[in-house]
């Protein structure tokens, strides 16, 4: 009498943990709607229709949040139409979902580059290298647009809101 009320509550804890296990999908297995979406996201991108293709992205992520590249899609369609600031975001929930991918990666230092952020492409650059092992084509494509710099537009912006030290002379204009 006096064990029943422990032997019931062990059988109910596992009970409650072996459903859990068998009711997850392994990491691997991404539902194929949101595969499907996917495709079709990405194909709205290579057309240029970059809203409809930022709806349907989204909603493969609505179907399955672990699709990574749903994500990196994103990113993508976000530099396209130069917001490389939410292209970076999108590439990070991307590298929180698995860290060494090389996609996301590259993608993500690109955009940094784009962004004007350079020594922190340069530091996506030398982990993709230690990733690789040997020279790979994403390291050889992010060396490249690390090489190429950022777009004027970004210089000239970032050249303008550098602020004089204190107590030295403005600028003086002929």
């Amino acid at each position: 009498m006096r064990l029943s009320p422990i032997a019931l509550a062990l059988s109910l804890a596992f009970a409650t943990v072996s459903s859990v296990g068998y009711s997850q999908k392994p990491d691997d297995q991404i539902n194929p709607r949101s595969m499907a979406l996917l495709e079709q996201g990405e194909a709205a991108r290579k057309a240029g229709n970059f809203v409809q293709a930022n709806d349907l992205l989204e909603s493969s992520l609505a179907v399955d949040p672990r699709n990574r590249a749903a994500f990196v899609a994103l990113g993508r369609v976000a530099q396209a139409q130069e917001l490389p600031g939410k292209a970076i975001r999108f590439y990070k929930e991307a590298l929180a979902l698995e860290p060494n991918d090389l996609a996301a990666l590259t993608a993500q230092g690109e955009a940094l580059v784009q962004k004007g952020a350079v020594d922190r492409a340069k530091a996506n650059l030398a982990r993709i290298r230690t990733l690789c092992k040997t020279e790979c084509g994403q390291a050889t494509q992010l060396a490249g647009v690390i090489a190429k710099g950022p777009p004027p537009a970004v210089v000239t912006a970032q050249a303008a809101t550098t602020v004089p030290a204190k107590g030295s002379e403005p600028p003086v204009k002929p």
